[in-house]
């Protein structure tokens, strides 16, 4: 290269045909030279090429580019270099196998081993530096932490509620026995009095046989008692939802005499010390019970009566007659739909249709037929009998 300095000494002016015209100095990568028009375009393309290479050249470094002789960029075929390039081809590495699962399908997040593998204990190493002697005698159990008040009542609420569809009073100890009740264990009797208290007699039967089941394995006779204290104590609060409360708690009280799971000492405890009306009158219902049970032999364990589909079928068809032959003497249908609602058997009320029926057939004159056909317009408007049983009873006739 010679460097050129003033080119007007040169060449001379005013000459068209010469291509230099002007300072036509030239610098390509930080020279300067005097080259004919061609030579000068290709240099400033191979320099534009270069840079654009020395830009691009973090991004594109795995492909291999190179620059031809003629200015073109020439794009290799090599495997790519980079750490992405890698992550982003699914290819085998090696250049070898089928494309199955790595590992034989042990691998991969979440996953601990091949399908069936089973893994043995882990045999403590006593020559590892973190061994501990006094590990292998430590016992290792759950803690599960005493229940309060308001997780007691949000736990035991939805299994006595339960209790109440199935009947089961194994499940109920079982789930309770999973419980750490701690000082909530007396409380058990007394929430689910008071959830029978607002419901059918059907349920304070089972309540009543929940408590004879569970004082053998979760409770103890001092929970109970310690229980129908508290009832006795809340009686005036318990009256606001239950007006009949006093005489339903002291049915509660003479069936745990029964059950003995109550001492007979508890009635006798309260005489000359009651001052609250409603644990009075709960008491001497109570008493009252526990005489007619010596002296005339009412049974006790039938004080709530059956549970509808508890009770055998002969029984409820005795029953439903007797309701009919009633409402043929008195003519009250408000009467004849609260004592069918009383049976809580709505799936038997088909039968009770049917007795109706053969009662008509079975009679004389047409005042039967009258009272029978406003009876079950009655409740049929009440919705104590559908269509679908009707039908079902003209079907069998």
């Amino acid at each position: 290269f010679w460097v050129a300095g003033d080119l007007r000494d040169s060449f001379p002016f005013g000459d068209e045909d010469n291509t230099f015209t002007g300072n036509v100095d030239n610098e390509i990568n930080g020279n300067w030279i005097l080259a004919p028009t061609g030579s000068i375009h290709e240099a400033r393309l191979k320099a534009k090429v270069k840079r654009r290479l020395r830009k691009n050249s973090s991004r594109d470094s795995g492909r291999g580019d190179s620059l031809s002789d003629n200015g073109d960029v020439v794009r290799s075929v090599v495997p790519p270099t980079s750490p992405k390039g890698k992550l982003l081809n699914r290819r085998s590495r090696m250049g070898k196998g089928r494309g199955l699962p790595k590992k034989g399908g042990a691998g991969g997040k979440g996953v601990w081993g091949t399908p069936g593998q089973v893994y043995d204990e882990d045999k403590v190493d006593v020559k590892d530096p973190n061994y501990d002697a006094e590990q292998e005698s430590c016992i290792y159990e759950t803690v599960v932490l005493p229940l309060d008040e308001e997780t007691f009542e949000k736990t035991v609420t939805p299994i006595v509620q339960e209790y109440f569809e199935h009947g089961d009073a194994n499940e109920v100890a079982e789930l309770l026995a999973e419980l750490n009740l701690g000082s909530m264990r007396g409380d058990v009797p007394m929430l689910a009095v008071s959830l029978a208290l607002e419901a059918k007699a059907s349920h304070r039967e089972l309540t009543s046989r929940l408590l004879s089941e569970l004082c053998e394995c979760v409770l103890t006779a001092a929970d109970v008692e310690a229980s129908f204290h508290k009832l006795l104590k809340e009686l005036p609060d318990l009256v606001l939802d239950t007006p009949g409360a006093p005489q339903m708690l002291g049915q509660f009280i003479a069936r745990a005499v029964a059950d003995n799971i109550l001492p007979k000492s508890f009635i006798d405890g309260y005489k000359g010390r009651v001052d609250c009306e409603y644990s009075r009158a709960a008491l001497d219902r109570a008493a009252v019970l526990l005489r007619m049970s010596r002296w005339t032999g009412l049974r006790i364990d039938s004080l709530w009566g059956s549970g509808g589909g508890q009770r055998p079928v002969n029984q409820l068809i005795k029953e439903v007659n007797l309701l009919l032959k009633e409402y043929l003497l008195s003519g009250d249908t408000v009467e004849a739909e609260r004592c069918l609602r009383e049976l809580e058997v709505p799936h038997f009320h088909h039968e009770f249709v049917y007795e109706a029926v053969i009662m008509v057939l079975e009679s004389k004159g047409n005042r039967t037929l009258q009272m029978v056909l406003q009876l079950l317009k009655s409740f049929c408007a009440s919705t104590v009998i559908t269509v679908d049983q009707l039908r079902r009873v003209c079907w069998s006739v």
